[in-house]
């Protein structure tokens, strides 16, 4: 029987308190890998609460992996891998689980601590250049508002301009002088203090102001790292994944590995044998797929690193505070204990994309390092910005934006998706990874391709591209739409996915090439058999309507970002796409 007796509750809810005891019981051992625990009644029957709150503390623990669940049979404990099962840490894991719960009750007495301490002087993670919605395109002879599903462009309306003039104006009266003193390389110290409070009480990532480092995007942290970590390394990155991500690598002249995913996340025999010494992953919520990686795949990403001399994860954290279901998912570099990750995140898609401020966390070990190696370099970002950002997040009108944001958010993701199925069949529709972030992937049960659905959309005035189109070693020219990091989108026009990928093609084509030179005869005869084998077999399934063509388009995936779509989108939306592909689904 899995009872608690509340006694040191403090100031927690009865659901943070239950989900604080249980995973502590995980991390402990106390409950072990596989146990069935207590139906959400029998549990709510033992513990007198009700059946609601054992309801979203089950659902918080198997959303961030603790827990799994099986239909019609109950929920049981995660295999969570072993480096995280520590002797005697029971205690720890719970006070670490309710760090956060505390420094939430906290908040405002540390934020003025810091505030005022940076007044005193205390210094020491697809940006459209051409909104999808405003865009015009011609169907038939009726020009049509374009409505863009594949960028991440923020709506005007919600950037909080009010509050930002007056920290403006505030900055402008009370630090002149400051405004014109240089900055630190790795940016000024009152928003690198704010930083790490925020990180402190949102992600309970207990870090200092001097492991954090300030660019102008996360692009410029991504070349940061590989001058600090090495060319000569080998970064892999996911596939399917922000197109972006591995070009940027590859443009700085370094080996890039693309690993493909699976329902956890980055799939670990892949990278194993990929040889690869840093991996790139968005754990939170990956893009494309939108998959939330489990603490168990985490804790297994983490043995990764202590197999090998000098491994890191890099976790780009880019749309983490909008969860609009449950908690918020703690970040991997906060159960990092081998000082192995590199926390990135940026406040383009918070604020807005034209705000280019982000941020990385360094681990311990790579402080003397980037210091010896890399602070001679410039911040990046002006100190009006950062000083301004600086008195938004240490007075608490960031985190009141966040929450405006998040509830805004899950209004129009709540009204997106009530009209989509409205519009469509039940049968024919489905939803993958909505319970995160600004984007979903929406599943159709049809015999077209992702790329006939994106074209058939594109002729009723909506752009959308399809899970496919994330994949690397995509041949192709056209615009790779996006909601990355820095919510950008470019124009690709290149064969391949750089120099790499285009070695590996032709040594692959010369060694093929030499493999059939000395082929015999006969080999070559049974190759020929077989094709025609194929071939005859293949002519069968068609008359039979059977091909391995209509498998092959089986559910295809379509990528939706929503949050620069405008309620008129919302609404024209369902009758654009039925426009398109109602027909055939």
């Amino acid at each position: 029987m899995l009872t608690y007796d509340f006694e040191d509750i403090g100031k927690d809810t009865l659901y943070e308190y239950l989900y604080r005891k249980i995973r502590a019981d995980i991390l402990s051992g106390r409950l072990r890998i596989g146990e069935k625990i207590p139906s959400k009644r029998e549990f709510a029957r033992n513990n007198g609460v009700s059946t609601i709150t054992v309801e979203n503390t089950y659902a918080q623990l198997t959303a961030e992996g603790y827990l799994s669940s099986v239909p019609r049979k109950g929920y049981y404990v995660a295999d969570i891998g072993t480096s995280l099962l520590l002797p005697g840490m029971g205690r720890e894991a719970e006070m670490e689980a309710g760090q956060n719960i505390v420094q939430n009750r906290e908040q405002s007495t540390v934020r003025n601590i810091v505030h005022k301490a940076a007044e005193k002087g205390e210094q020491g993670t697809l940006e459209s250049s051409d909104p999808g919605h405003a865009q015009d395109v011609a169907a038939g002879s009726t020009k049509l508002r374009m409505i863009d599903l594949s960028g991440s462009g923020s709506a005007p309306e919600t950037f909080p301009f009010s509050r930002w003039a007056k920290l403006s104006r505030a900055v402008l009266e009370g630090k002149r002088e400051e405004l014109l003193t240089r900055a630190p390389g790795a940016g000024v110290m009152e928003l690198r203090n704010s930083i790490a409070q925020y990180l402190l009480q949102y992600q309970n990532l207990k870090i200092s102001p001097e492991q954090i480092v300030l660019g102008a995007g996360t692009e410029y942290l991504y070349s940061l790292l590989i001058r600090l970590l090495g060319m000569e390394k080998i970064y892999a990155v996911e596939d399917p994944g922000y197109p972006k991500t591995g070009w940027i690598y590859e443009s700085n002249g370094v080996e890039v590995r693309y690993i493909p995913m699976d329902q956890e996340g980055i799939a670990l025999q892949p990278l194993r044998e990929s040889e690869a010494d840093v991996v790139h992953i968005s754990p939170s919520h990956q893009f494309p797929t939108g998959i939330t990686m489990p603490v168990g795949r985490r804790a297994a990403l983490l043995s990764w690193c202590r197999e090998g001399e000098e491994r890191y994860i890099i976790e780009d954290d880019y749309d983490s505070e909008f969860r609009l279901s449950g908690r918020p998912i703690p970040c991997l570099a906060s159960i990092d204990r081998t000082e192995s990750v590199i926390y990135l995140n940026t406040f383009t898609k918070s604020l807005a994309s034209t705000i280019r401020i982000s941020y990385m966390v360094l681990p311990g070990r790579l402080l003397t390092r980037y210091r010896e190696k890399l602070g001679f370099y410039s911040c990046t970002v002006s100190n009006f910005e950062q000083y301004t950002l600086a008195e938004m997040i240490g007075g608490g009108f960031y985190e009141k934006h966040i929450n405006r944001m998040r509830n805004y958010y899950r209004g129009k993701q709540k009204k997106l998706l009530g009209a989509l199925k409205v519009g469509f069949p039940g049968e024919k529709i489905r939803f993958r990874g909505a319970g995160s972030g600004l984007h979903f992937l929406m599943e159709l049960d049809t015999d077209l391709t992702e790329q006939e659905l994106t074209d058939l959309a594109l002729t009723a005035g909506v752009k959308i591209f399809g899970l496919e189109s994330f994949r690397s070693g995509k041949e192709r020219a056209e615009t790779t739409g996006g909601s990355g990091p820095d919510g950008e989108k470019e124009m690709r026009e290149d064969k391949g996915w750089g120099k790499m990928e285009r070695d590996e093609r032709k040594e692959k084509t010369e060694k093929t090439e030499k493999k059939e030179t000395i082929e015999t005869i006969e080999t070559i005869e049974t190759k020929e058999t077989d094709k025609n084998e194929k071939s005859e077999k293949n002519e069968k399934n068609k008359k039979k309507g059977k091909t391995g063509r209509k498998n092959a388009k089986k559910s295809p995936s379509m990528v939706v970002s929503y949050a620069g779509l405008s309620d008129e989108d919302i609404e024209a939306l369902p009758g654009r796409l039925w426009e398109a592909w109602g027909e055939l689904l």
